[in-house]
């Protein structure tokens, strides 16, 4: 039950919720990157070449989408 409704949600909040998909997509791209790199690992019997390399890449990816959001938001506040 909310008290105060608004329309829109308040600048903490927009802010908050920034900081929780820019948290979420590093974390699930490094555990993909991990989990991919196990499981192939297990599969082709190259422990641990692939885990290193896709959990690399999982990194790489996820700084990169961290870099992609940051850019968004900071076009975003430019046009406001």
């Amino acid at each position: 039950m909310f008290f105060f409704k608004r329309d829109k949600p308040s600048e903490a909040m927009q802010l908050f919720g920034n900081v929780a998909t820019i948290g979420m997509q590093l974390v699930a791209a490094t555990f993909i990157g991990l989990a991919m790199g196990y499981y192939l690992d297990k599969w082709l019997g190259t422990e641990p070449w692939m885990l290193i390399i896709f959990l690399l890449l999982g990194i790489i990816t996820g700084f990169r989408d961290v870099y992609r959001e940051a850019m968004r938001l900071q076009r975003q506040s430019e046009k406001e």
